[in-house]
């Protein structure tokens, strides 16, 4: 079994968001939300905003190809769904859009992209189905911008070294025994169907926090190292990608695994095993919708085929044992910003990690392999 952690270490540094991205990122969110909320007409409607999506829940990895890194933000207010059609609810955002970011947003089906220089951006305007949910929705912990892997060996360890860490605990890993904290699904505009339509986005931020801390801090790792081989080694293939990707890889991969390559492992073996034809994938917290709805069965076919090769190749990596035959598989299936590894020759051990001349790149915690 060889699970090459350092040459995991440093393929998860090579592919996650990099500090420039992150301040991009921060800059572009932090400026939106501001004026947002100084907005003199908005600013009645809106409860709270809170960042949603892959860079919330620390599983985002770099962009190619000239794409930018891009962050989703939810837009809490107070719009009755029964008095407003997705279609005038989204509307009330243009004159806003056209202040701050003329020429640079486009309405789309169930939120408002806007595209900078440096970043896109999401606005996913929703309406809170109750009173009862505005304290959740406007608890620091929710509103602030901290990641999963900002606060995760906290949550691991209970070490709190201030208070909004604490309370980040309190809202994402109520236990059963807590039932004082709830959340509702909140009600989206979906401009294209004519209707409000339910999402969760604070349970998926739990299910991910709650699924990492089972996979001993290595499951969003697992996500990034799997998003990553989808994105540059089948970029013709249209789906699954982003979300429904990510969920996919959630329902497959085992808890208690022991690292990265493990974890991808058993990913892809699961993913074959288990689901031959396109299953349907219970949303978090709205497990009425199907997050593979959109996805058509040839479109899944094609998807399953690249998994069949990926887990033949990654079994093929994780049972080698001369390091260099590893390395070799691993880059195979992820390609090249997967460190290479000495020839055989030059290598002080056939089966030991040390060998790298290399020094590897620092990785924050969270970030095992």
């Amino acid at each position: 079994m060889s699970t090459v952690p350092s040459y995991f270490k440093d393929f998860l540094s090579n592919i996650r968001l990099t500090d420039n991205q992150v301040s991009d990122l921060k800059t572009g969110h932090t400026t939106l939300r501001k004026r947002l909320e100084e907005d003199e007409v908005l600013s009645k409607i809106i409860i709270s905003t809170f960042l949603q999506g892959s860079y919330r829940r620390s599983t985002a990895v770099k962009p190619k190809n000239g794409n930018k890194s891009d962050v989703d933000v939810i837009v809490v207010t107070n719009l009755d769904s029964e008095e407003y059609t997705p279609e005038e609810a989204l509307n009330l955002f243009v004159p806003f859009l056209d202040k701050h970011y003329k020429d640079k947003y486009r309405i789309q089906g169930r939120s408002i992209g806007i595209s900078l220089s440096y970043v896109d951006l999401d606005i996913v305007p929703t309406s809170a189905p109750s009173e009862s949910e505005t304290g959740v929705l406007q608890d620091k912990a929710i509103i602030s911008e901290y990641t999963i892997e900002d606060f995760q060996q906290k949550l691991l360890t209970k070490s709190f070294d201030n208070a909004l860490f604490e309370s980040t605990y309190n809202v994402f890993c109520k236990s059963d025994e807590e039932p004082q904290w709830k959340s509702e699904p909140l009600l989206i505009p979906d401009r294209e169907a004519e209707k409000w339509d339910k999402t969760h986005p604070l349970e998926q931020i739990r299910w991910t926090v709650e699924k990492n801390k089972n996979c001993n801090t290595h499951y969003i790792n697992v996500v990034k190292a799997l998003k990553w081989w989808r994105k540059t080694q089948y970029p013709e293939i249209k789906q699954p990608k982003s979300y429904p990707l990510e969920h996919f890889i959630g329902d497959c991969c085992p808890d208690d695994i022991k690292n990265v390559a493990e974890g991808v492992v058993l990913t892809l073996e699961n993913m074959v095993a288990q689901y031959p034809d396109k299953p349907f994938l219970a949303d978090r917290g709205v497990p009425e919708h199907d997050v593979f709805a959109r996805i058509t069965n040839e479109e899944y076919s094609d998807f399953y085929d690249t998994v069949c090769d990926a887990a033949k190749i990654a079994r093929e990596a994780f049972d080698c044992e001369e390091l260099y035959d590893s390395v070799c598989k691993w880059r195979e299936l992820f390609g090249n910003e997967f460190p290479s590894a000495p020839e055989p020759s030059k290598s002080n051990s056939s089966t030991g990690f040390t060998a790298r001349s290399e020094k590897s790149t620092a990785v924050p915690v969270g970030r095992f392999a």
